[in-house]
Parts: structure tokens; C-alpha cells; sequence
């Protein structure tokens, strides 16, 4: 039989691996999130410009919007749709629907690029952007909270209940902070932006972590009560993983492909929001079988003792002398 629980570090140090370069990027100077006009403020603003005559570049686009006096994000410059059309969106800081700049400004894209039409204008001032940034921050908290009284709760006739909701939690937190970093590193190179979609991709993530990790738990609580006395719990819950391990995969191989597809024919409005999701559902399935249950074998040896076991391991056998 596969042994999962056995390599538990190993597991562990690539969650580091994969965690790291994200967190350098979260913490860099010039890094962090992008964040968008949802938790920003700011204006966004969207042409669609039918048939060019010539190809759109964001240079240009930026350069219209500087010499009208108004900094722009880097310009986002979608391939032409089956009519020919060109969407360009593009944020900015706000701007008054009468600032005589907006007007400049849509005057010269239309100078540029002949039947451009500003098809959407929209405001989000910095009192509605704190507001959603307090709200999105108090909507993780709480669903933290939710699952952590939960699951202690469901767990209350197994052993140490309160670890199988911290454990579930912090493999939680290990998919959020790996989604943030990603996001980060995709926001620095693609320009990805964090706004009110990716809240909900988020949320989802962490649904999606949680789920997977109550079935393996599950699994540990129903062998916990058929222990023989010569069996740790190591080897059940290494005996759990296994009889899940195919239930999972095969579970989050069908989200995973319908995912897949939506990223490659969803169109691209959607297409950072099912990327996000696709990072997080993988993070999540490695998390559940992978970090989860180990911490619990982790935490009820103790840590010290722990790797006291796992360095008896490694040792040569002793070698017997006549």
C-alpha cells in the first residue's frame, strides 16, 4: 500500500516551494496585488472599436489617455471577436463623468481609430472601495470561523476534535495564501487585477479545499473506531488517504477539465476568473491529501517527537556482532 503519511515533510517542503515565490512577489517593492477599481476606486472604461483598419496597441490607447492628463493602467487589448470588434479596457483613477477630459479622451479614440464607441463608463469612489475591501476581509474571516466551529463540532465523538478543524483551516489558508501569491505573480507579469470576481473565486477555493479535506476526515473518524490496538494513527490515516485518494481524483478531475474548457472557450471576460479557480482547486486537492490529514499525524505525535520518529527512520539498522 501506497505511504503517503510516511513522506509528510516531503509534501510539506513542496508546499513551501510552491508558496514561496508567490509570497516574494505579495511582499517585493513594486509587487503585491494588482488591486482593481473594486477595492481601488477608480473608473473603468471600455470601447469596442469595430473592424480597425489597423492593428489596436495599448501603447497607443495609453498614450491618448496621457495626453488628456489622465494616468492609465496598462491597457488591456482583446483579440477581435467574430464580427471584427476590439474591446479595449482600460482603469483608471476617477474621473467625473463631467471632467471634460473623459470627453477628450473619447474624441481622440475616435480620431484614432474611426467608429470607436465607449460602451461602458464605470465609477467606483474610494468610500464604496473601503467599504468593499472591509467586507471582503470580514467575509474570509467569517467563513474561517464557520468552518473551523463546524467541523469541530461534526468531529465532536472523534478524538481531539478542535485539531481536525485547525488542520482543515490551516490547509485552508495554505490554498488562500498560494491563490494571493499567484495572483500576484500573474498580476506583475499578465496584469492580472484582484476585484470583486476574484473575491468570489476565492470564497469558492476555499470551499472547494474544505470540501475535499472533510471526506479524507471523515474517512480517519469512521477507521478510527475499527482500530486494532497493534495499528497507530498513522497508519489510518494513511489508510484513509488511500481509500479516498481515488474518490478525489476522480471528483476533481471533472471539475478540473470543465474548468479547463471554460478557460479555453469561456471567453475572456471570465478567463482570469476560471484561471484562478483552476489554481485553487488543484492547491486545494494537493492540500486535502497532502497537508491536512498529515498535520494531524504531525500534531498528535507532537512535533518534537515527530521528528524524532522521522530521523529513527533515516538511521541505518544497527549492525549485530558475534
Amino acid at each position: 500500500m501506497l505511504n503517503f503519511v510516511r513522506l509528510r515533510y516531503l509534501w510539506f517542503a513542496i508546499s513551501l516551494l510552491v508558496i514561496v515565490p508567490g509570497l516574494i512577489f505579495l511582499l517585493m517593492p513594486g509587487g503585491g496585488l494588482r488591486v482593481g477599481i473594486d477595492f481601488a476606486g477608480g473608473n473603468l472604461w471600455e470601447f469596442v472599436i469595430p473592424n480597425p483598419t489597423r492593428p489596436v496597441t495599448s501603447d497607443e490607447v495609453r498614450r491618448l489617455f496621457e495626453q488628456a492628463g489622465i494616468e492609465a493602467s496598462p491597457p488591456q487589448v482583446a483579440r477581435p471577436d467574430e464580427q471584427g470588434r476590439v474591446i479595449v479596457t482600460v482603469r483608471t483613477p476617477e474621473v467625473q463623468t463631467q471632467d471634460p477630459r473623459k470627453q477628450q479622451v473619447v474624441n481622440a479614440l475616435t480620431q484614432a481609430y474611426p467608429g470607436a464607441t465607449l460602451s461602458r463608463f464605470e465609477s467606483v469612489g474610494e468610500t464604496v472601495s473601503r467599504e468593499s475591501t472591509r467586507q471582503a476581509i470580514f467575509a474570509v474571516l467569517l467563513a474561517s470561523l464557520a468552518i473551523l466551529g463546524y467541523l469541530t463540532f461534526a468531529f465532536r465523538k472523534a478524538p481531539h476534535p478542535f485539531r481536525y478543524g485547525a488542520c482543515a483551516i490551516i490547509a485552508m489558508l495554505h490554498d488562500v495564501i498560494l491563490v494571493l501569491g499567484v495572483a500576484a505573480m500573474l498580476g506583475y507579469f499578465i496584469g492580472l487585477e484582484v476585484d470583486a470576481l476574484f473575491l468570489t473565486a476565492l470564497l469558492t477555493v476555499i470551499s472547494f479545499s474544505v470540501h475535499d479535506t472533510i471526506v479524507v476526515f471523515d474517512r480517519i473518524r469512521e477507521n478510527l473506531k475499527l482500530r486494532r490496538s497493534s495499528e497507530s494513527f498513522e497508519e489510518i490515516v494513511n489508510l484513509s488517504i488511500v481509500q479516498t485518494l481515488t474518490r478525489s481524483i476522480n471528483t476533481q478531475l471533472t471539475t478540473l477539465l470543465t474548468l479547463l474548457a471554460l478557460l479555453l472557450f469561456g471567453g475572456e471576460t471570465i478567463r482570469h476568473f476560471v484561471l484562478i479557480l483552476t489554481i485553487g482547486l488543484l492547491s486545494g486537492t494537493y492540500s486535502s491529501i497532502f497537508n491536512a490529514a498529515q498535520l494531524l499525524v504531525v500534531w498528535e505525535n507532537g512535533w518534537t517527537e515527530d521528528w524524532r520518529r522521522i530521523w529513527r527512520r533515516a538511521q541505518p539498522p544497527t549492525q549485530v556482532t558475534a
